[in-house]
C-alpha cells in the first residue's frame, strides 16, 4: 500500500507497445456507469495515502487509490469537510473514481462540484508518462485546465494518480426544514427561496415534500428556519434527523433508487418544467437536476432535456450497450477526438466507456 505510481507506469507503457486495452478501476463501487469497462483491469486500489495536508491553507493532496472514508476521518479531526459532498456507494468509494465520474452531492449549487474544488493532479498519460498540471492554489491561469478537464472523463483520458484539492469547514450548525409540496409549486419555491441571501445548502422534492437544507452560522441559520417556517403559515416544519436524510439522498439509499427499472439524471434549467418526467421524479440541486425512471430511449430523453436547457444520461440499468450519455454536437465531438488523442494516442484508456466513439 502507498505509492505505486512507477508500477503503473511501466504497466501503461506496456500496453502502449501491445495495443493492449486498459480498464482502470479503483474501489469498484460504480461499476454501473458509462457503458461497461473492457480490456486489462489496471487498479489504483493499492495507490493510496494522503500525500500533505495543510488546515491551515484549506489543501489536501491524496493518492487515486486513498477511500473517502479515510479523507474523512482526517478532515474530521480538524472540522473540515470535502464541501462537494461526494456521494458514497459503498466502504471502498476513492477520489480518484469521484474525480473521474465527476460526481457532487446535494449541496452542488451553492457549494460546488467536484471540478471546483480541484486544485491540481497527476495523471499518467498514454505514453506512460507522468505528468503533473494545476497545483495546490486555487489561481491556476497557465494554459488549458487539465486538472478539471478529467471530471467526467470516466478515465478515458489517463490514469490519475494524485489529486490536489480545496477543503472547507465544517458548518456552526445545519437544519433541515420540510413541507408537504406538489411538484410544479416545490420547483418554483426552490428557485424563488434560492435568490434570497439566505444559508440555503441543498433543496430537493421528493415524494411529494419540500426539503431544504440550511448550514451556516447559528443566529443566520436560526433566523431564516424560523421566518420561513412562519411564512409557509404553519406548513413547514423541523425535520427530526434531516443529516440522515441528505446523506441517504447523497448516496442514493432512499427508496427511489432501489430497483432496476432505468434510472435517468437530468442536469437543466432549475426552471424548467419537465412535466413528461411525471411523478416517478426526483428533483435535487434546487430544480437543477431531475432523476426519473423510464424504460425509455435515449434520443427521447435527450430530446426532453434539451427541451428543458440540458443534457441526459443514462445513470445506470437499461441496455448499457448503445450510448448512454446525452449526443454531441458535431463540433464538440470532434474537440472530444482530438484530447482523447493528445492524451491516449493509443486508444488504451477505458476505450468506449464514455462513448462508443471514444
Amino acid at each position: 500500500m502507498g505509492d505505486i505510481s512507477q508500477q503503473l507506469a511501466e504497466q501503461v507503457k506496456q500496453a502502449a507497445e501491445t495495443g493492449t486495452a486498459l480498464a482502470i478501476t479503483g474501489g469498484g463501487s460504480k461499476p454501473f456507469l458509462g457503458r461497461g469497462l473492457r480490456g486489462q483491469p489496471l487498479s489504483l486500489a493499492e495507490h493510496t495515502g494522503i500525500v500533505s495536508y495543510e488546515p491551515v491553507e484549506l489543501v489536501m493532496t491524496a493518492r487515486a487509490g486513498t477511500r473517502l472514508a479515510d479523507i474523512d476521518a482526517v478532515l474530521a479531526e480538524n472540522n473540515q469537510r470535502l464541501a462537494f459532498e461526494p456521494p458514497r456507494f459503498g466502504d471502498t468509494d476513492t477520489i480518484g473514481g469521484t474525480l473521474a465520474a465527476n460526481l457532487s452531492g446535494p449541496g452542488r449549487p451553492w457549494q460546488g462540484s467536484v471540478r471546483d474544488h480541484v486544485l491540481g493532479l497527476r495523471l499518467i498519460n498514454g505514453r506512460g508518462e507522468h505528468l503533473k498540471f494545476g497545483g495546490q492554489v486555487m489561481k491556476n491561469v497557465a494554459g488549458y485546465d487539465a486538472s478539471r478537464l478529467q471530471a467526467g472523463a470516466l478515465g478515458t483520458l489517463g490514469v490519475i494518480t494524485e489529486v490536489s484539492l480545496k477543503v472547507l469547514p465544517l458548518p456552526a450548525m445545519e437544519q433541515t426544514l420540510v413541507q408537504p409540496m406538489a411538484q410544479q409549486q416545490a420547483i418554483d419555491t426552490m428557485n424563488q427561496l434560492a435568490g434570497q441571501p439566505k444559508p440555503l445548502s441543498a433543496a430537493c422534492w421528493y415524494d411529494g415534500h419540500l426539503y431544504l437544507r440550511l448550514s451556516g452560522a447559528t443566529a443566520a441559520v436560526e433566523a431564516t428556519a424560523k421566518r420561513w417556517m412562519a411564512d409557509s403559515g404553519g406548513e413547514m416544519d423541523v425535520l427530526e434527523d434531516g443529516e440522515a436524510f441528505w446523506r441517504d439522498l447523497r448516496d442514493q439509499r432512499l427508496p427511489f433508487f432501489s430497483g432496476t427499472e432505468p434510472l435517468w439524471r437530468f442536469s437543466v434549467n432549475p426552471t424548467a418544467a419537465l412535466e413528461e418526467l411525471g411523478e416517478r421524479t426526483l428533483i435535487d440541486w434546487g430544480g437543477a437536476q431531475r432523476w426519473s425512471r423510464q424504460d425509455e430511449f435515449l434520443s427521447v430523453m435527450a430530446d426532453r432535456a434539451a427541451r428543458a436547457g440540458g443534457q441526459v444520461s443514462l445513470f445506470c440499468h437499461g441496455d448499457r450497450s448503445g450510448e448512454v450519455m446525452h449526443p454531441q454536437p458535431s463540433p464538440l465531438r470532434t474537440i472530444q477526438k482530438r484530447l482523447k488523442a493528445a492524451f491516449d494516442p493509443n486508444g488504451i484508456f477505458n476505450p468506449g466507456h464514455l462513448y462508443s466513439w471514444l
